[in-house]
């Protein structure tokens, strides 16, 4: 059994869960300001309301298990990288805040405020996640030891922000789609109406990334050449984008949401298959690399964490599950939440 591998995939599954699910969140605080007057931009925040801290959970439990698992692609990771993680640890500080504060008096400026700091903030977020990917991707300078050797300028390349583009993009349509879900009447009607211009935002980006991946980083096929069945994933990807518009033109707000889920998910199934063996892709020098091996906890301590995960992901599975559930119904505008 390749624990080493295991635990690769087992990341890959926290981070596509976070990604699916936190990438809706970023999506309606992005668009958070289209919203009119207070009481639709109320119902968005309510649409959201239960479950963006747990969301967030999935992103805590991809920290601890990349920290146990892999402590050199951590350590490299989260120093070489470190104003771009305190910039997304701002920006996630400053939604929980904006969300908790906009409410706390009746004052529109105080409100207006908060709106502003939450549409930045989420915005922010998934444009620097993005970039961190856009870096994996296309590789950064690591030293003999595994160590970054660049500047905080050298990742903002680039390739790195048209994949930071890309999240921006995806996110914003996955937003949208969670957003006509989950609202009614009139809002409902006018979210239906931005449908076609987000998922026309990110097809542009999903294609302009596409052609720049297979020109700037040829390795990225290299999984697919020696394994062709990979290619499967391409062609669930592909599917899952041209199924959204089919979905919406039926009326199928759910089949259309479910197969943006499924798009995100696929991004991250073919981030890992591009980057496959490699953590941390070393340019120009690929020896350096940091890869599921080289930067791997002991033997037994990836079985005892794989122990721990298979008692646990079952409860934080059916806790999600269970949330989702009971705040399956839509929001109506000025009542109040739920019905």
């Amino acid at each position: 059994m390749d624990l080493n591998l295991i635990w690769f995939g087992l990341l890959g599954v926290l981070l596509a869960g976070y990604a699916m699910l936190d990438g809706f969140d970023f999506g309606v605080g992005m668009l958070h300001l289209l919203a009119r007057g207070d009481g639709q931009r109320r119902a968005f925040i309510e649409t959201i309301g239960p479950l963006w801290d747990g969301n967030e959970v999935w992103l805590v439990t991809f920290g601890g298990a990349l920290f146990a698992a892999f402590p050199e692609a951590y350590a490299t990771i989260f120093s070489g990288f470190y104003i771009v993680f305190m910039l997304v640890l701002l920006a996630l500080i400053a939604r929980a805040v904006a969300l908790e504060f906009r409410s706390q008096t009746e004052s529109a400026a105080w409100r207006q405020t908060w709106d502003v700091v939450f549409c930045a903030a989420s915005t922010l977020a998934p444009l620097l996640f993005g970039v961190g990917v856009g870096n994996a991707m296309i590789g950064v300078p690591l030293n003999a030891r595994g160590i970054y050797v660049g500047g905080f300028f050298e990742l903002l390349n680039p390739y790195s922000l048209l994949v930071g583009l890309l999240a921006l993009t995806m996110f914003i349509m996955h937003g949208s789609l969670y957003l006509h879900l989950k609202t009614t009447g009139e809002l409902h009607v006018r979210i239906g109406g931005w449908l076609g211009r987000t998922y026309g935002m990110f097809v542009v980006a999903y294609v302009l990334t596409s052609a720049a991946t297979l020109w700037a980083i040829p390795r990225a096929t290299a999984f697919f050449e020696t394994y062709p069945a990979a290619w499967l994933v391409v062609v669930l990807n592909v599917l899952a984008v041209v199924s959204i518009p089919y979905a919406l033109r039926r009326g199928w707000s759910g089949r259309a949401f479910l197969a943006s889920c499924l798009t995100v998910c696929a991004f991250v199934l073919l981030l890992g298959l591009a980057l496959f063996p490699n953590l941390v892709t070393s340019s120009p020098a690929p020896e350096n690399s940091l890869t599921i091996y080289n930067a791997a906890s002991s033997q037994l301590t990836l079985w005892i964490m794989l122990i721990i995960a298979v008692l646990g992901m079952p409860f934080v599975i059916a806790y999600t599950t269970i949330i989702y559930w009971v705040f399956r119904s839509r929001v109506v505008v000025g009542e109040g939440g739920y019905h």
